[in-house]
């Protein structure tokens, strides 16, 4: 499944599967975090064919894209897609900031430890209280316009500041929380995004582990969102991929990935990895050709879960 998509009405192009790059430098993120592992999932993920790398100014406030920087200098950039985030204010506490002019010297500063000389997507990583975010988006459109950025990205936004943002047509792709046990992104903001032609990632999308399918009813405690009740079904809905798993000879990851990557409302999914052997197993979700009868069938077992 080595298809390429394209990103928003922009020449972006994507393999469906990235890699999330939290635990790549995110020391302020995850608890005992090496660099050196930082260093080997992102060269594993490239070798391995992964070409789009997710990543933000808040993952170890600008260690992460430091790594992908130095990383990315021993190959073929004009193959990568890097995409990074911004939004907090270093010298605010890392308040949320969307003003034009903080916008642009977060961008630049980006470009600086990624070691690049353009972005392929930038993201507003979160909303800020007062600035229009129509304006927001015009000040990255006037950087897109000037080659440092390629796509307009937005991320945790609500819907209303996704049209707010989007009044000229300017954004390209959302980032939000979405996986097959947080769904609410189906109910309004997909339709939204499929007559606007903005793509769509997810992130979370293995929900915290949940998905992998490596948890059992003795770790309901680790899951305190849930009622006891609710976890046991999401423990039922995980079994019916497990079944399904034996038959693709896949790990319920990657058959959950599989899903994403069929479904038309996602473009690229980006799992995260803190070892290099994570990645591995990502990737080969790529192999899990997931067929329309098996993928109702897993839509149909997560249908109750927003």
């Amino acid at each position: 499944m080595d298809e390429l998509i394209k990103i928003g009405n922009t020449d972006v192009t994507s393999k469906k599967i990235g890699l999330g790059t939290n635990k790549v430098g995110g020391h302020n993120l995850f608890k005992n975090l090496k660099d050196e592992d930082g260093y080997a999932v992102v060269k594993e993920a490239i070798d391995s064919g992964i070409t789009t790398l997710d990543t933000a100014y808040v993952y170890g406030v600008g260690r992460s894209e430091e790594i992908i920087g130095d990383v990315i200098q021993n190959y073929d950039r004009s193959k990568l897609v890097i995409a990074t985030k911004g939004a907090q204010n270093p010298d605010n506490d890392l308040k949320n900031n969307n003003d034009p002019e903080f916008l642009k010297r977060a961008v630049d500063d980006s470009l600086k430890r990624l070691k690049t000389d353009y972005i392929d997507i930038f993201y507003i990583h979160f909303p800020d209280e007062k600035t229009p975010k129509n304006e927001a988006v015009a000040a990255l459109n006037e950087l897109k316009q000037a080659g440092k950025i390629r796509a307009i990205g937005v991320s945790n936004f609500s819907l209303d500041q996704i049209k707010e943002a989007n009044q000229e047509g300017l954004v390209d792709i959302v980032e939000d929380n979405y996986s097959l046990l947080h769904r609410d992104a189906e109910k309004e903001l997909f339709p939204y995004l499929r007559k606007n032609n903005i793509s769509f990632v997810p992130y979370f999308p293995l929900a915290s582990g949940l998905l992998t399918g490596k948890y059992s009813a003795a770790d309901a405690k680790k899951f305190s969102q849930y009622t006891p009740a609710q976890f046991d079904k999401v423990l039922a809905a995980i079994d019916s991929v497990r079944k399904l798993a034996k038959k693709y000879d896949a790990t319920v990851a990657q058959v959950v990935l599989a899903w994403y990557m069929k479904n038309p409302d996602i473009s690229i999914v980006i799992p995260g990895a803190r070892k290099p052997e994570q990645v591995e197993q990502n990737v080969k979700a790529l192999n899990v050709d997931l067929g329309n009868t098996d993928y109702h069938t897993i839509d149909e077992a997560f249908s109750d879960f927003e």
